[in-house]
């Protein structure tokens, strides 16, 4: 890291850019390393659509049109061709393998060994057990169907004119989805069978490490001491993924980005990163890729799709949280440290980790700064994902509020969707797309920020701020996070928002790209830890200061959130709200 900001500053002074920066700096590398995944995807997916896709998408739509028109709500009829025409290009036979060859470790109980092994009796133990509780969900979705069948053809009777009745429908079919769900969800847990995820853990090892190695060779450092490095990394990686897959971990929402900065810490505050691995601890590197491929899963369609609301509860709530919550540190906390202070304040209104990464370039904090606002973030949100639903549900919010309220204030996207589907589809299709809208910021949120800064704290008195020093600030990978966003969009778009979700959202992306961004977030979280000292963290930590202003940030962020979701929902758009 060190490195990459000498290489930057040298060409700042110079005041001219250079076409080979382009394969030089770590920003580019990260753009081209992501979008070559991205177009892999896209070559391996787009050829291979489902049999008959688009005629069944064709046939449900006009099932649905059908439905729309004749009650106020949306009926079973309705609901059932919705799920017909959700075929998914990752049902198909190569998908699965490349699922394997992607795969984290397993999840498991008692028996560390099930992350990586099982066979095939223990598999069969396991389905025998999986198809009990599935068999008990599905019993009670086919009994919640019944009712809500009851309850539909009441409404009918009246011609859908009496409120009561169409209200009564409308919540007893919600009932019936959300149970189905929950059989879905049990469904999935039957298909167990026996795997050896460890050789694909290797396999997987040795394309990433040649894979980075690449853009390690290109910016002038040796591939062969990154590659010997990267094997120790990806085995912490890998260690994490198995402490978080552990049921009482999932559980509690304790996930693999904590359990990698743990192991990373343990293993730098007492034998110390062997010298040996230091080449392949490249935080930035992994993180930044990561954002780029993250930059294909913000679809302007899906942002279209929840409305104005959604956009005033991201958009106008999140930049006025950060910059509140700046300014409450400079002037009453009194951080002594102004890019510690706006890293934990992105890292808590925008979106956690990825805005974190991308504010801290932008003002060139400290690697031990984005260590602690990034753990700051975590403990948070393991905290928020469990109490917030379970709040939501003792006071009886609305799910839908309660959903956007914790898109709005949860970081972390996975834990968003976590604590969305502990209330209903509705809630975690909320929560899930504001969170998404908000992730659209980290590219605004790091220009402001190199602007700010350029201009309003590193700025020398007497010297006038050239475009160039903005520039040569700003993180360039925030492009490629941008380019991915704006081309999948597009491709989105074009295809209509049927097949792209079959195609794009459940093919290219939750197929591919997803699964390659989970892992280079985590070894930049395993990289974080091993490159962090005690002894230096502390130094920032003193008299708590960065707790106080994340405790009192965020509580203005859940008040402020709360308010504003309340409003767009139910005072302003309750149109919308209505046809979610």
């Amino acid at each position: 890291m060190a490195e990459q900001k000498t290489q930057q500053e040298v060409v700042v002074d110079k005041g001219h850019a250079s076409w080979s920066d382009l394969i030089k700096l770590e920003d580019y590398w990260a753009i081209w390393l992501g979008f070559i995944i991205l177009i892999a995807g896209l070559v391996i997916y787009l050829p291979n659509e489902p049999e008959n896709l688009r005629e069944t998408i064709a046939k449900s739509n006009a099932i649905m049109e059908a439905e729309a028109a004749k009650a106020p709500f949306k009926t079973i009829e309705y609901y059932k061709a919705a799920d017909a025409k959700g075929m998914k290009a990752t049902s198909s036979s190569f998908a699965k393998t490349i699922k394997s060859f992607q795969g984290k470790p397993h999840g498991w109980s008692t028996n560390p060994l099930d992350a990586f092994f099982m066979d095939t009796a223990k598999a069969d133990a396991k389905k025998a057990k999986a198809m009990a509780k599935y068999e008990k969900a599905q019993a009670a979705a086919d009994e919640s169907l019944t009712v809500a069948t009851a309850a539909q053809a009441a409404a009918a009777a009246a011609n859908f004119t009496d409120d009561t009745l169409n209200q009564k429908a409308s919540d007893a079919i919600s009932d019936w989805r959300n149970k189905k769900f929950a059989a879905g969800k049990a469904k999935s847990k039957t298909k167990a069978k026996g795997y050896n995820q460890l050789t694909w853990l290797i396999l997987l090892c040795v394309a990433l490490g040649i894979f980075f190695a690449i853009g390690r060779a290109a910016m002038g450092h040796s591939p062969a001491k990154f590659f010997v490095g990267f094997f120790f990394v990806f085995a912490i990686a890998t260690l994490s993924y198995v402490a978080a897959q552990q049921s009482t971990m999932k559980g509690l929402g304790i996930g693999y980005a904590a359990w990698a900065i743990l192991f990373g810490l343990l293993i730098s505050n007492t034998i110390g990163t062997p010298k040996w691995v230091e080449p392949a601890v490249q935080t930035e590197y992994f993180i930044k890729t990561g954002l780029v491929l993250l930059g294909a899963e913000v679809l302007f369609s899906k942002i279209v799709a929840i409305g104005i609301p959604g956009i005033f509860v991201a958009w106008v709530v999140t930049p006025i949280v950060l910059i509140t919550t700046y300014i409450f540190g400079q002037k009453v906390v009194k951080m002594p440290s102004k890019t510690l202070n706006i890293v934990i304040s992105a890292d808590m209104s925008v979106c956690g980790v990825s805005a974190a990464i991308a504010t801290a370039a932008a003002c060139r904090a400290k690697k031990e700064e984005l260590t602690l606002a990034v753990g700051l973030s975590l403990v948070f949100t393991s905290i928020m994902m469990i109490i917030m639903p379970a709040f939501i549900k003792a006071v009886d919010m609305p799910f839908i509020l309660g959903g956007a309220w914790m898109g709005g204030t949860i970081d972390a996207t996975g834990a968003v969707a976590a604590a969305g589907a502990f209330l209903s589809q509705k809630a975690l299709y909320v929560a899930a797309t504001i969170k998404m809208i908000q992730n659209v910021l980290i590219g605004v949120t790091a220009f402001g920020v190199a602007i700010y800064w350029c201009t309003r704290v590193d700025c020398t008195p007497g010297r006038s701020v050239n475009a160039w020093e903005i520039w040569y600030r700003f993180p360039k990978f925030v492009l490629g996070f941008l380019a991915a966003s704006i081309l999948f969009s597009w491709i989105y778009g074009s295809m209509g928002a049927d097949v792209g979700y079959a195609m794009i959202d459940h093919g290219v992306i939750r197929g591919f790209s997803k699964a390659f961004r989970g892992w280079f977030f985590c070894l930049a979280f395993v990289s974080i830890g091993l490159a962090t000292n005690f002894r230096e963290l502390g130094h920032y930590f003193k008299g708590g200061k960065p707790l106080i202003l994340y405790v009192c940030g965020q509580s203005f962020n859940l008040l402020l959130t709360l308010t504003m979701a309340y409003i767009m929902f139910y005072l302003v758009f309750p149109e919308i709200t209505a046809k979610i």
